[in-house]
């Protein structure tokens, strides 16, 4: 007989894996302690706009058309602890406030309000991202509060979604870890992740603290990457190179590939920041920090980026921002989300107003947490509208849209045909043949 799955936390991580596995075939509960997430969910909708969870969520949700069914929601730990076999963690790890390390009272919270309703053999399995080392003492307590005992298993199980791509990764992932202490957990999330595993994503089984590592090992990778290319661009705009040409160039070697090689001003979001912090952190309480000292150049590279930017548009636009307009475009951290948390595009702008640029945002998803988060910029329903009058136009988030705007009617709104391309996601022969001046970070001036 399937096992029946809880997942708890219903955000962006757990709404995606609640729908998953209802996809996969698995009855599933979700649970949230905020009843308006949990109201929203079961009429099918989602909070934050993430491609194609809406409609896998009313494929299983009851009281839609053909729904299967397997999907609920509830407020309830009694319920969820009398009806999951295995439980999935999926709550929030923020940057503690004023400090690199990693807040783990959403964990522990949830580790605390579950275990007293576990009252026979289950497997709770976290998925949030969390400093290596917890997984052990989440595994004591565990057992210590939960009226089954030591048959309350712990296994950890880092996500690797990408925003934009997520139900894509849930579905059908590039690989599965799993830190497990026994055969029977691994042999339970086998069973899970049947499916997957059939269609032949790798199944890694490790101990607890490398499944921990995993993920934050993997973001810093990634960090690192980003930040070499934008020091790369810095390198390029004092020797007057093409950091886009150089990039091409070092990306045909199959040890450094092309992905994550595109110079612009940097990551942002609520995952790569804050892991690369929280790494760094969990480094030096254990003694370890020297090992992580490179990543502190990683994060000062990037946030440097953001500044850069700025400098590069006020340039433009005569050496002060004072009574000009500024369009820019893209107020996401990255295309296909609605997710503005660090977003490198919105700093800018912040920035930009500050100084007494006059700002109007448009974003094709973003605007209302954009507003909510800056609510003194302007913003605009298009990006024609949003370039109405504009001394420069700063292109800060590479999605598909922008790509193809029409840089002729495009110029007929704007005082200035002066373009600022922060993502070099733009063709630039394109943009100068219509007139415009295009100028990219790290790249000649024509």
């Amino acid at each position: 007989m399937a096992p029946k799955i809880t997942v708890i936390g219903t955000g962006y991580l757990g709404a995606t894996h609640a729908a998953a596995m209802a996809e996969l075939g698995f009855d599933v509960l979700g649970l949230d302690i905020v009843p308006e997430k949990i109201e929203m969910l079961a009429q099918g909708r989602v909070p934050l706009y993430e491609p194609g969870l809406e409609e896998l969520l009313r494929r299983h949700v009851a009281g839609f058309e053909g729904a299967s069914g397997r999907l609920r929601f509830t407020t309830s730990w009694e319920e969820a602890g009398e009806f999951g076999d295995i439980h999935f963690v999926c709550v929030n790890t923020p940057q503690k406030h004023g400090e690199y390390a990693c807040d783990m009272s959403y964990v522990d919270s949830a580790f605390e309000s579950l275990a007293p309703h576990l009252h026979r053999p289950a497997l709770v399995v976290g998925k949030s991202t969390v400093p290596v080392g917890s997984a052990e003492r989440l595994a004591a307590r565990l057992a210590e509060l939960a009226p089954a005992g030591a048959e309350a298993e712990l296994a950890w199980n880092p996500e690797f979604l990408r925003e934009g791509f997520a139900v894509q990764d849930t579905l059908h992932p590039d690989r599965i870890v799993v830190g497990v202490a026994s055969d029977s957990a691994e042999r339970r999330l086998r069973e899970v992740y049947a499916q997957p595993i059939a269609e032949g994503s790798p199944f890694v089984v490790t101990d607890f603290p490398t499944a921990e590592l995993v993920k934050t090992a993997a973001n810093s990778f990634l960090a690192t990457k980003i930040s070499f290319i934008n020091a790369m661009a810095e390198v390029c705009e004092a020797a007057d190179g093409d950091v886009a040409k150089l990039a091409e160039a070092i990306g045909h070697d199959e040890r450094i590939g092309r992905k994550f090689l595109r110079a612009g001003i940097g990551f942002g979001g609520g995952c790569l920041p804050k892991d690369i912090r929280a790494f760094m952190a969990r480094a030096g309480e254990l003694g370890a920090d020297q090992a992580l000292t490179f990543l502190r150049e990683v994060d000062s590279i990037n946030m440097r980026r953001r500044g850069h930017m700025v400098e590069f548009a006020r340039e433009a636009v005569g050496g002060s921002f004072l009574g000009k307009r500024i369009a820019v475009l893209g107020a996401t951290f990255k295309p296909d989300s609605d997710d503005v948390r660090d977003s490198p595009a919105l700093n800018v702008a912040g920035q930009i107003h500050l100084q007494g640029g006059q700002v109007t945002v448009y974003d094709p998803k973003g605007m209302d947490n954009a507003r909510a988060l800056f609510p003194t910029l302007g913003y605009a329903p298009t990006a024609v509208d949003a370039a109405q009058g504009a001394h420069a136009v700063l292109h800060l988030t590479e999605w598909r849209e922008f790509r193809e705007l029409d840089p002729a009617e495009l110029g007929k709104a704007v005082s200035e045909p002066f373009i600022l391309d922060g993502r070099n996601a733009l063709d630039p022969e394109l943009w100068r043949a219509a007139g415009w001046t295009y100028r990219a970070l790290g790249r000649p001036r024509a």
